[in-house]
């Protein structure tokens, strides 16, 4: 006999598995269909443990150069399999403690496929999901009131530069490397094809990027951009922008061999491997969509309304699925608008200018609202400022002065519109940005706030005097 729930959720990744807690602890009868582990992509493959190899790469470069500390080592070097084991080990202890709040909310898991069915003997609308459980038993059959898709994404392909966990990865197998290349070609120039060109390059490994816009991290404000060409060519990668990869010229036969092209040259590029990262594509596909009257975009991600509701009304989707900003919080937050709408609860959209956006490379960058060359197509009249973090006291005392912090403002009503920083431990101070940009605070109200110092957060005083022309220290 069926189950039935208030709310099945398919996909257990950051989005899913925290609407089920949110749904359990509301009072629905809630479960999680997951093929895979609790946790999703962003816990097992993306976020937590690229983060856990960026650190090790980080450290590893801060001992080569302790020297300028007054800090001397005999030797330094790098045992990738105890980098690895460590990674494995925060995500293991991640993902055991997930698995605890999901039994702790009293939240069924079942492993296995889940696939949408049209109307049938179980229920009038489309939204029953059937499970395939492993091993080859029969099919379960779970009827909820509510369907929540969390499918999330996997690596984009690219035809002629097929995956091959050999000489060809995407960011899936790249993370399970058992050593590090002498060298690798990264095709894509956005926040993963940066943050793994960073690492690597921090772990002395040969890297070039090809990129096919005329700028790496094409949607930051392009100053955060040429900041980071300049911070990374100085690293030794060498970047290619405006370039196309001629597939065809492909050659693994002793590495990678492939042919580039711009419009100032053609050349070849050699590489021991190559890795993809080009975005990412939406898991829609066998999850029985074709059974709904759910609408897929031109790109093929979810269509739904401002509260994640799709074309049926029961089932809502959130996350990488349904395209937009592909970030874990975001899917997450998604998922708790997505179930307050379910309980009928007021609930506030999110607001694409409210959500802060990271990317874990050496130098860090992190950002929120809008770039100065947006905030001009949108018509304001702007005013900006910019402050070097080798004018803050802290920056220089933690060795790490590059980069800056950039605040773009309406002239006319002197709101906040944008913030953009590029420099040390930026990913964590966005979140003072982030709660001025939802404060709705101005640039004065910023000058007013008194920051500790020594501290690396003074940077956004003095970037917000700038504004007004009042700079004490620029």
């Amino acid at each position: 006999m069926a189950k039935e729930y208030d709310l099945v959720i398919l996909g257990g990744g950051t989005g899913g598995y925290v609407a089920a807690i949110r749904a359990s602890q509301q009072g629905l009868k809630t479960a999680i269909v997951e093929r895979d582990k609790l946790g999703g992509t962003c816990l097992h493959r993306g976020c937590i443990p690229s983060k856990a190899l960026l650190r090790s790469a980080e450290v590893y470069q801060q001992s080569k150069n302790a020297q300028q500390f007054g800090v001397t080592f005999p030797d330094v070097s790098v045992d990738f399999t105890k980098v690895q084991n460590r990674k494995n080990t925060i995500v293991n202890q991640l993902h055991n403690g997930i698995k605890h709040l999901i039994k702790q909310g009293k939240i069924d898991v079942y492993q296995g496929y889940g696939r949408i069915l049209g109307p049938s003997i179980f229920s009038p609308t489309a939204g029953t999901v059937s499970v395939e459980l492993p091993g080859g038993e029969e099919n379960e059959m779970i009827v909820p009131k509510y369907v929540l898709l969390a499918t999330g994404s996997k690596p984009k392909a690219l035809n002629g530069v097929e995956v091959d966990g050999n000489y060809v990865l995407s960011s899936d197998e790249a993370l399970e490397m058992n050593e590090l290349p002498k060298s690798m070609l990264i095709v894509g120039g956005g926040v993963i094809g940066i943050e793994w060109a960073s690492m690597l390059a921090d772990f002395d490994v040969d890297v070039t990027i090809v990129e096919s816009d005329e700028k790496i991290l094409p949607l930051e404000d392009e100053e955060i951009s040429k900041e980071m060409t300049k911070m990374l060519t100085k690293k030794g990668v060498t970047i290619y922008t405006g370039t196309k990869l001629l597939t065809d010229s492909l050659d693994k036969s002793t590495g990678i061999q492939i042919d580039i092209e711009n419009k100032q040259e053609k050349r070849t590029l050699t590489a021991d491997k190559l890795l993809l990262s080009i975005g990412r594509s939406p898991n829609t596909v066998g999850i029985g969509l074709e059974n709904t009257d759910i609408v897929l975009n031109e790109h093929g991600f979810v269509e739904t309304n401002k509260y994640y509701q799709t074309k049926e009304s029961n089932i809502y989707a959130i996350g990488d699925m349904i395209g937009g900003m592909q970030l874990a919080h975001v899917a997450s937050k998604e998922g708790l608008v997505a179930v307050d709408h379910i309980l009928g609860k007021h609930t506030y959209p999110l607001d694409a200018n409210m959500i802060p956006t990271c990317i874990y490379s050496k130098p860090e960058v992190a950002s929120i609202g809008l770039t100065e060359k947006q905030a001009q197509q949108q018509g304001y009249q702007l005013k900006t400022s910019k402050f070097s973090f080798s004018a803050i006291g802290k920056a220089l005392i933690r060795g790490e002065t590059d980069g800056f912090v950039k605040i773009v403002a309406d002239k006319a009503t002197n709101d906040l519109l944008g913030v953009h920083m590029i420099g040390p431990q930026v990913t964590e101070l966005i979140s003072e940005a982030a709660l001025a940009k939802l404060l709705d605070a101005t640039p004065w109200e910023w000058t007013e706030t008194i920051h500790p110092h020594p501290s690396l957060s003074e940077i956004f005083g003095e970037a917000a005097l700038g504004i007004e022309g009042r700079k004490i220290h620029g």
